[in-house]
């Protein structure tokens, strides 16, 4: 099932085109990764998706409904953490959510299950202006997920938070996908695309310039076609990855030579730096 369809969507502000051309298609139950450097027109593509923008040109489904005539029961579907985050500092994480459950009528024993969940549980009565910002980032995380979206957009949604926040939030996002959510992420952070997404795309100035699961499109990428040998005297040695050289392998392998073995294919930021010859912080 296409829980998200893109048809040739363009997107122009005056004479600037911010997308163009578009398609992509998302399963259900799938993490997708959207990456790019910022401005690449990752944020405005939710906004079209979600209904906050028209496209200019093309057509946006979701759940098989136009984008710009989705109805209540779809937005009951759909959960959200963007940088407008819609917290209220002065209410604590529990009052937060109490709020939120009440606009959906959710049980109120649902906010105590998801506090938890984002490793919150103990912080109910803290005010939200007193969170550190990996907790406050977690906090908009259990409020998009208090009504068990099926679709969940998230952009930029560990930037600039601490390692173990991070592991916190990627494993909670697995366990969604597990329960049947499906997860639409835009990031230019590659490291975090490759461990989290089943397939990506590429943005750049507005196009899709490539498209497919992340190792599949590091080994597509692979020119270099080279074995990379850490050996116990601080030497490395690059080997043709071919038949020929099993038995150099093999005899080093004897000799306990060998401290590594890497292959040469190319990490996501190198392929987008090879696509488009800039980096992602240009």
């Amino acid at each position: 099932m296409k829980v998200i369809k893109l048809e040739n969507i363009d997107k122009c502000f005056g004479e600037k085109k911010v997308l163009i051309s578009v398609n992509l298609d998302v399963e259900k139950q799938e993490i997708f990764g959207l990456l790019g450097p910022s401005g690449a027109g990752k944020t405005t593509l939710i906004k079209i998706l979600t209904g906050q923008l028209p496209a200019s040109a093309g057509k946006a489904y979701v759940f098989g409904e136009n984008s710009e005539r989705l109805k209540e029961n779809s937005y009951r579907e759909i959960g959200m953490v963007m940088d407008n985050s819609g917290i209220y500092e002065r209410l604590s994480c529990y009052d937060n959510l109490k709020l939120f459950s009440s606009i959906y009528k959710i049980d109120k024993r649902r906010i105590k299950e998801v506090l938890t969940a984002v490793g919150l549980g103990g912080e109910k009565k803290t005010s939200a202006g007193k969170l550190s910002k990996g907790m406050r980032q977690r906090l908009i995380l259990a409020r998009s997920i208090l009504h068990r979206p099926k679709l969940l957009f998230l952009d930029e949604p560990t930037s600039g938070l601490d390692p173990a926040t991070t592991k916190t939030i990627h494993e909670l996002l697995f366990r969604l996908r597990e329960e049947g959510t499906t997860i639409f992420l835009t990031t230019h952070n590659m490291e975090e695309a490759a461990k989290m997404c089943d397939n990506i795309a590429l943005l750049h100035e507005g196009n899709i310039i490539e498209y497919g699961e992340p190792e599949e499109l590091c080994r597509r990428y692979n020119s270099e076609n080279q074995i990379r040998i850490f050996m116990k005297n601080n030497q490395m040695i690059n080997i043709i990855n071919s038949p020929e050289s099993a038995g150099k392998i093999e005899q080093m392998f004897r000799q306990g030579d060998i401290v590594s073995i890497h292959s040469s294919e190319p990490d996501l930021e190198q392929v987008f730096l090879r696509l488009t010859g800039r980096g992602l912080e240009e």
